[in-house]
């Protein structure tokens, strides 16, 4: 039975719900093009089956940032999702800030082996440093779901170099989500 994973790209093209902004990128073009990526990796191994937020580039979710939030999380409750995993972008006040890091619900945990493990793959592949694995059992999209799932800030978009590699190499993310997702479940 193929392993059911939910890629929420995170945010939308236009608000309400749109992403950060920096270096001339939008985090919500950024983490669509990376998920499209990840999807089409998954899909290619034979034992996922995979659902995207937003399977276009327009895709509009929800009329509130509130409606947004629940929209994703509540077509993947409904599909029955095993994994739950949500891309974004960092941001800081200072450029010089930077690193991958991920949010889960609870630790210790499924997800937070499963955003440990997609941390370790994506500064393999990317280089970028491992900030670690935090607590967030505030955020909507950890503690409205009803499978583990991970909120994984693949790196700060208010950093020149990060920002440059994300919009330059966004299969490198992709690969490094995707060796994470594979070292989690073995297959």
């Amino acid at each position: 039975m193929a392993i059911k994973i939910y890629i929420d790209q995170g945010h939308n093209p236009v608000n309400p719900n749109a992403g950060a902004e920096g270096n001339g990128l939008r985090e919500q073009n950024l983490v669509y093009t990376i998920g499209i990526e990840l999807a089409e990796l998954l899909r290619e191994n034979g034992n996922f089956e995979v659902r995207l937020s937003r399977p276009t580039p327009e895709t509009q979710l929800g009329s509130s940032t509130n409606s947004s939030l629940a929209a994703r999380v509540n077509e993947a409750n409904r599909w029955g999702a095993d994994y739950f995993i949500s891309l974004h972008t960092n941001a800081s006040t200072s450029p010089s800030a930077g690193g991958s890091e991920a949010f889960v619900f609870t630790r210790p945990s499924s997800a937070a082996s499963l955003a440990a493990d997609i941390l370790r793959g994506l500064n393999e592949t990317t280089g970028i440093r491992n900030r670690g694995v935090g607590v967030r059992s505030g955020l909507y999209v950890l503690r409205k779901t009803a499978m583990p799932a991970v909120l994984v800030e693949l790196a700060f978009i208010s950093n020149p170099e990060e920002a440059a590699l994300m919009r330059d190499r966004p299969d490198l993310f992709a690969r490094g989500v995707y060796d994470g997702i594979l070292d989690f479940t073995g297959v």
